[in-house]
C-alpha cells in the first residue's frame, strides 16, 4: 500500500519538474488584489514549512523521536487567513492550523516556529507553549492561546472572549484582549456537528441578537470528512450561508488570493459591526486523519487522487509562476531547502531533555500567581456606601440570618470590592436565581455584571473561561449539580488544563456556583438532588469548596474570589439546597442554623484546607461535610443522652486540596472514626478519605463509612430511603464504638 504522504510529495516535485501545474481554481492575477507579490511569498514560505514539518513528524515518529501526526497537509491555506488578521486578535485554533501559527509567526519579530514545533513534536521541556506536556498549537507572544485535539470543546470559551472583549470596554478592568481586538475561533466541518460547537455558535448569535457586541469570527474548515465520514456535500453551506444572525463569508482555501480577501472581508465585518461572522473556508484533507490512519480503508482510489490533485501547495505554486514572481526551480529550492532546515535542526532537537518525573510534569497544574501588574486593587468601600447599595437589608445585619441570604450579602460585598465581577447563570438577574442567592444584585449592579444567560450549561462555562482569560473575576452558576453533567468537558478539557498545557502562560480563575447535593424533602427526584461529585473531585488542580452554614459560606466565597483573583485558581463552590433556607437544629423555631454576618473588615477568614471541629470528645470523631455535618449535629444530641458517647464531628469545609495532617491531628485522639458521606458509595470521598486515614494514622483503630446507596434519588416521600440519616448516623456510630443502645424512657 502506498504512503499517501510520499505519493503527494513526490506529486508535487514532479508536477514543477515536468512543469505540469493544475489549473488555478479561483482567482489568478494579483494586479487586481490587494495582496501584495511579497506577500504572497511570505504565505508560500510558511505553507511550505508547515507541509514539511508534518512530513518531518512522521520521521521523527518512526525513529521513536516523535509523538504526534495529526498534520496539517490540506489546511495550508489558513497562512492566508492569519495574514489577514492582526497579532491583537487572540485565536483559538483547529488542530490543523499549523500554517496559521507559522504565518502569524512572521508579525512578531524574534519568533522561530520551525524550532518550537520540532520541540513540541519531540515533547522537549524546552517547548516554549506546554514544556513538553502536549503537541499543542499555541503562543504567548503570538496571541494564540494553546488547543489540543479538541472537538469543538474550544468554541464557548471562545464565544465568552467575544462577549470579555465588548465588556472590558464597558466596565473597570486591566484587560489581557486588546477592547479592539475581535476573538477567531477555527474547527473542522467535522467537529461542527457536535453539540459543543452548535450550542456555542447558537449563543454567539443570542447574544448578538440582544444586542450585546460579540466581536467572533468563526471559521470553519471544510475539508469534507471527519476521520473516516463524509460530510455531505453543501452541508456547512446550507446551514449557514443563510443565517439570521451571523453573516457567511465563503472562501475557495486552496487560493490564497480569494482566501486572503475573503478573510480581510470578515474580520472588517466583525471589527466594524461588533457582530459575529461564518467564514466557510473550503479545503482538502491530504494523507488520513493522523498517522496510523489509512484512507485505503474507506475511501477507493480514484477518490483519493483527486483530492490530492488539489493539493494546496501547487495551487500556490501556480500563482507564483503565473504572476511572474518564481519560476518552478525557485519553487522547488524553497521546497527542498526547508526540509534540509528542518533535517539539521532536528538533529538538535531530538537532544533536547524530555520531561522525566511526576512532579515535573504536574508542576503547571497549579496556575502560578497573578503579576502584580494584573491586579486590580480592591475599592475603598465605606459603611455609607455599603449602607446605600444594601437598602433594606443593611438594618438586617446585626441578626442571624440563613446560608441563602449570607451567600447573598457576601456576593454583594465583593461586587461592591471588586469591580471586575461578573455574576452570569441561569435566572441570577432579576428573579435573583432558584434559591434566591442573587436576589437583589441585578437591580444593584446591572446587566453588565449580573447577566441572566441563555439555558445552555457548555456556554455557560464557555462564557466563564473566557471571562478568566481576559482577567475578569467570573462567578458562574450552575442551577443544579445535575446540569454540570452534559457540561463537566468545559472543566476538564478545557478550564483545568489551560495552565497544565501553556507552563502557567495562559490561566482562566473562575468560580462556578454549584446548587448542589440532595434532601430537598422529596422535590426534584434526581434531576434536583444530585450526590454524584466524583465528576469534579477526577479533574487535577480543581478546588471543590462546600460549606455547611451560612457563616462558613460567606467566609469561603471571600476566599474562593481571593483564590481565583490572586492565585489563578478554579474553584467549584458546591452549595447544599437543603441547607440554604434551613434555620433551626434540634427544635423548630431554635434558630441555631442560623449566623451572624462576618462583616467585610473583620478578621474572620477560612483559607483553602481549613477545617472546623466542633466539639472535643475522644469516644467518637464524624468526618463528613454538607449535609452530612447538619445530620452529625442533629445525632449529636442523642450519642451523648441515650448513648452516651462524647463525640467531635470534622466538618471537611474544602473538598479537593484536602489537608490530611489537619484531619488526622484533630481525629487522632478520638477511639473510633466514621465518615460521613451523602455521596454514594461508589466514587465518594469516603473512599480516599478512608483510605488516607488508613495510611496517614499511627494507631490503628475501628473505622467505618456510612455513605448513599448507588442508586439515584427517587421523588416523593421516599426521597430519604437512599441517604444518610440521622438515625443511621447513631446506628453507625454505636456500631463502631460498639457501644450499646440506651432504652429511651417512654414519655408520659
Amino acid at each position: 500500500m502506498k504512503d499517501r504522504s510520499e505519493v503527494v510529495h513526490q506529486n508535487f516535485i514532479s508536477s514543477l519538474k515536468e512543469r505540469q501545474l493544475p489549473d488555478i481554481i479561483g482567482s489568478a492575477r494579483l494586479d487586481a488584489s490587494v495582496l501584495r507579490r511579497e506577500k504572497l511569498v511570505t504565505l508560500f514560505e510558511s505553507q511550505v514549512l508547515s507541509r514539511r514539518l508534518d512530513l518531518y513528524a512522521r520521521v521523527l515518529q518512526g525513529m521513536g523521536e516523535g509523538f504526534y501526526t495529526i498534520g496539517s497537509s490540506g489546511h495550508e491555506g489558513l497562512a492566508a487567513v492569519a495574514e489577514a488578521l492582526p497579532l491583537k486578535d487572540p485565536a483559538f485554533l483547529h488542530y490543523r492550523d499549523a500554517a496559521f501559527l507559522i504565518q502569524r509567526s512572521t508579525k512578531h519579530a524574534g519568533e522561530t516556529p520551525l524550532w518550537d514545533m520540532l520541540l513540541s513534536f519531540c515533547a522537549a521541556e524546552n517547548d516554549p507553549i506546554s514544556g513538553g506536556r502536549h503537541k499543542v498549537l499555541g503562543s504567548k507572544s503570538l496571541n494564540i492561546p494553546p488547543q489540543t485535539s479538541t472537538i469543538a470543546s474550544h468554541l464557548p470559551k471562545a464565544v465568552g472572549a467575544a462577549f470579555s472583549i465588548g465588556l472590558s470596554r464597558k466596565l473597570k478592568n486591566i484587560p489581557l484582549f486588546d477592547p479592539r481586538a475581535i476573538a477567531v475561533c477555527s474547527f473542522g466541518d467535522a467537529s461542527l456537528n457536535h453539540s459543543t460547537a452548535q450550542g456555542a455558535i447558537n449563543s454567539a448569535a443570542w447574544a448578538s441578537y440582544r444586542g450585546a457586541a460579540m466581536p467572533l469570527l468563526l471559521v470553519c474548515e471544510d475539508n469534507g470528512i471527519g476521520i473516516s465520514t463524509p460530510t455531505p456535500r453543501n452541508w456547512v453551506r446550507s446551514n449557514f450561508e443563510h443565517h439570521p444572525h451571523i453573516k457567511y463569508f465563503r472562501c475557495n482555501g486552496l487560493n490564497l488570493i480569494e482566501t486572503y480577501e475573503t478573510a480581510l472581508a470578515a474580520q472588517a465585518y466583525v471589527r466594524n459591526e461588533q457582530k459575529p461572522a461564518f467564514l466557510h473556508f473550503e479545503c482538502v484533507r491530504l494523507y488520513g486523519h493522523a498517522g496510523a490512519d489509512t484512507p485505503h480503508a474507506y475511501m477507493d482510489e480514484a477518490d483519493i487522487e483527486a483530492i490530492e490533485a488539489k493539493d494546496p501547495l501547487l495551487q500556490s505554486a501556480a500563482l507564483l509562476i503565473t504572476n511572474g514572481i518564481m519560476d518552478a526551480d525557485h519553487i522547488l529550492h524553497i521546497y527542498n531547502d526547508t526540509e534540509t532546515r528542518i533535517a539539521a535542526a532536528s538533529k538538535q532537537a531530538v537532544k533536547q531533555p524530555k520531561l522525566l518525573e511526576a512532579a515535573a510534569v504536574a508542576s503547571t497544574i497549579v496556575p502560578p500567581p497573578k503579576a502584580p501588574e494584573l491586579l486590580l486593587p480592591k475599592n475603598k468601600v465605606s459603611d455609607e456606601m455599603r449602607a446605600e447599595s444594601f437598602g433594606s437589608d443593611f438594618k438586617l445585619m446585626d441578626q442571624p440570618q440563613h446560608s441563602a441570604r449570607l451567600l447573598n450579602w457576601a456576593l454583594h460585598d465583593l461586587m461592591l470590592e471588586h469591580d471586575h465581577i461578573i455574576l452570569a447563570g441561569e435566572d441570577v438577574g432579576p428573579k435573583g436565581g432558584v434559591y434566591n442567592v442573587t436576589a437583589k444584585l441585578h437591580k444593584r449592579f446591572g446587566g453588565n455584571r449580573v447577566i441572566n444567560t441563555l439555558l445552555d450549561e457548555q456556554s455557560i462555562l464557555g462564557l466563564g473561561i473566557g471571562l478568566a482569560q481576559n482577567n475578569f473575576i467570573p462567578i458562574v452558576e450552575i442551577q443544579f449539580l445535575a446540569y454540570l453533567h452534559n457540561a463537566e468537558d468545559q472543566l476538564r478539557g478545557e478550564a483545568a488544563t489551560l495552565s497544565f498545557f501553556s507552563k502557567g502562560q495562559y490561566t482562566n480563575p473562575m468560580i462556578i456556583r454549584i446548587a448542589s447535593l440532595p434532601y430537598q424533602r422529596g422535590f426534584g427526584g434526581h434531576f434536583h438532588n444530585d450526590n454524584a461529585i466524583a465528576v469534579l473531585r477526577d479533574i487535577p488542580g480543581l478546588v471543590i469548596a462546600c460549606p455547611s452554614n451560612g457563616r462558613d459560606a460567606a467566609l469561603m466565597m471571600r476566599e474562593a474570589v481571593r483564590l481565583a483573583h490572586e492565585e489563578q485558581r478554579i474553584v467549584a463552590f458546591l452549595e447544599p439546597i437543603a441547607l440554604y433556607m434551613t434555620r433551626d437544629l434540634y427544635e423548630e423555631k431554635d434558630a441555631l442554623w442560623t449566623h451572624d454576618y462576618p462583616a467585610p473588615d473583620s478578621q474572620d477568614s477560612i483559607k483553602l484546607g481549613e477545617i472546623h471541629t466542633h466539639g472535643d470528645g475522644t469516644d467518637l470523631c464524624i468526618i463528613t461535610y454538607g449535609n452530612g455535618y447538619y445530620l452529625s449535629r442533629k445525632a449529636e444530641k442523642a450519642l451523648k443522652e441515650q448513648h452516651g458517647l462524647n463525640i467531635r464531628i470534622i466538618d471537611l469545609r474544602w473538598l479537593s486540596n484536602l489537608d490530611m495532617d489537619a484531619i488526622c491531628a484533630a481525629a487522632a485522639p478520638a477511639k473510633a472514626i466514621l465518615v460521613v458521606d451523602e455521596c454514594r458509595e461508589t466514587g465518594s470521598l469516603s473512599e480516599e478519605l478512608m483510605t488516607k486515614l488508613y495510611e496517614q494514622l499511627d494507631d490503628a483503630k475501628p473505622m467505618k463509612r456510612l455513605t448513599a446507596t448507588d442508586c439515584f434519588i427517587p421523588l416523593g416521600k421516599a426521597y430519604a430511603s437512599t441517604l444518610p440519616s440521622v438515625e443511621s448516623i447513631i446506628d453507625a456510630a454505636c456500631a463502631v464504638t460498639k457501644t450499646k443502645t440506651i432504652k429511651r424512657k417512654k414519655s408520659a
